[in-house]
């Protein structure tokens, strides 16, 4: 072969080996071309199994299926094995001359007399390892030279061994990225169980079972409460433990998206679009296809995107943005909101048929307040999970530190006492909360000794004369101008004056 046909072979080698990343599909057209370039009767690739010592044919050249399962060699055991133990090629001008040559395949029995063949197996190495061998039949030629048959064999066996090195890196990478995103998915399951919202208290148990109730099928579910009650927490719980868990989760904070981008985040837009959309760009809804859509902070959506919102809603389609094909989606909904949304549909800022199509399974989350009980539920939680993260074994809360705890009326609700472990774990060098580590804003004057002195009427009393004797001062006495400012009636000004015992003549 002349030296430029042996380059164009390689080339082509080496582009059939790039084409395809299975190995079998890569090897089978190698073989092919060897047939054609080699005048190849038969092409054979075989594989070690280093766990059984044992070599299976992994391609062949014109064998059958059944032959290529069937045949199998010990490490050493005929040409095959021989090569692939020592890692030496061997070339055979006449193979029935051979004592060693097995045949195990049988198919050169049916050769007559006259078709003498040659064998060439050189090993295909990773490395100094060796993991198969190359080997070819071709029919017997005095002229032709089966060393530099052997060198060309060599070279492309080479190019297998490091195709196949990229193959198993590629296949180990997705091994590991299979096995990393279902450690993930696991640990999103496990984070976000029912059981892991934390609560004991009647209102959250109610809570737990609406969560299992809905969750194993595909209801649009909509979240009330307050801000920091943990809506985003039964959003996630309801997504992980249903039949969609496996697929894409996205939330979707209505409140953070400027009014005349939030169509264009939910539906995707086309090229073209409008001013900066330099290119297509997916929707929300189409990337949560086949899994769940978090709407949180629905009530902020404007009346233009509520419409495309409810037809989605029904009909499970859109179209994106300046665009005219007509998508099919196959999500759930999950929206959240803490607005009084019936009243925004009686003063006309939500619509109606929206709202009654999101209400479809609603779940109220009720604010800290209503479930003392579970303050020093969480406050412990909270402790352990900011003493690991900061490294500190602190143990539990004085009892001055709970008394302050169960006292306060919590308007941030959950979000606000994490926030409040969290400082006072930062805070803290010992083993113990003390109420000194908690915010100030959590003092009450019982606590603090500024419990008020006067009684509510004492108070309102002191007022009113303040208030008087001030209108008074800014009227330079005329009753009737006082009674003005104070949007009063000259009788009921002249009556507390009196009460009070506050002289008009003193002020003119």
């Amino acid at each position: 072969m002349k030296p430029i046909e042996e380059i164009t072979l390689l080339y082509e080698i080496s582009q059939a080996l790039n084409e395809h990343l299975e190995l079998k599909k890569s090897l089978y057209k190698v073989l092919d071309i060897l047939s054609s370039s080699m005048n190849m009767v038969r092409g054979t690739v075989s594989i070690l199994d280093p766990l059984h010592n044992e070599i299976n044919i992994e391609v062949a050249h014109h064998l059958s299926l059944s032959t290529i399962e069937r045949v199998k060699y010990k490490l050493g055991e005929g040409i095959t094995g021989r090569v692939i133990q020592t890692g030496k090629a061997v070339a055979i001008p006449k193979i029935s001359e051979e004592p060693m040559f097995l045949d195990r395949t049988a198919v050169r029995k049916k050769l007559k007399d006259y078709e003498e063949l040659s064998f060439i197996c050189v090993p295909v190495k990773k490395g100094n390892q060796v993991v198969g061998a190359l080997s070819v039949d071709r029919p017997y030629d005095q002229h032709y030279s089966l060393k530099d048959g052997q060198k060309l064999l060599s070279v492309v066996a080479t190019m297998i061994a490091q195709h196949v090195i990229n193959l198993e890196t590629i296949r180990r990478e997705k091994e590991q990225l299979r096995a990393e995103n279902k450690r993930l998915r696991d640990e999103l399951e496990n984070k976000y169980r029912v059981t892991n919202i934390v609560g004991n208290s009647n209102k959250m148990r109610e809570v737990f079972q609406m969560i299992s109730q809905v969750c194993k099928s595909s209801a649009t579910v909509l979240v009330r409460g307050e801000s920091g009650t943990g809506k985003e927490l039964v959003a996630n719980s309801v997504h992980y433990n249903s039949p969609r868990a496996k697929g894409p989760f996205i939330k979707v904070n209505c409140a953070a998206i400027p009014a005349n981008l939030i169509e264009s985040e939910l539906f995707g837009h086309e090229k073209g679009a409008f001013t900066g959309a330099i290119k297509q760009k997916l929707g929300k809804f189409e990337l949560a296809h086949k899994g769940t859509l978090f709407l949180d902070e629905i009530g902020s959506i404007g009346l233009d995107v509520q419409a495309n919102l409810l037809r989605v809603l029904q009909e499970k389609e859109f179209e994106r943005v300046g665009g005219q094909r007509t998508i099919k989606v196959d999500v759930r909904i999950v929206a959240a909101t803490n607005k009084n949304l019936e009243k925004a549909v009686e003063d006309g800022s939500f619509r109606g048929d929206l709202y009654y199509r999101l209400n479809v399974f609603p779940i109220y989350m009720p604010p800290l307040r209503e479930r003392k009980t579970d303050i020093l539920l969480l406050a412990d939680f909270f402790l352990e999970k900011y003493g690991k993260e900061n490294g500190k074994d602190i143990k539990r809360f004085s009892t001055p530190a709970i008394d302050m705890l169960m006292d306060y009326h919590w308007p941030g609700n959950v979000r606000e006492l994490e926030n409040c472990i969290e400082r006072s774990v930062l805070l803290c060098d010992g083993g113990v909360i003390h109420s000194y580590h908690l915010p100030p804003t959590l003092q009450t004057g019982k606590e603090s000794d500024t419990l008020p002195e006067l009684s509510l009427e004492d108070a309102v009393a002191n007022l009113e004369r303040e208030m008087i004797i001030d209108a008074l001062k800014n009227t330079r006495g005329n009753i009737t101008e006082a009674a003005k400012v104070l949007k009063t009636t000259v009788r009921k000004f002249a009556y507390k004056a009196k009460r009070y015992g506050v002289q008009y003549s003193h002020y003119r």
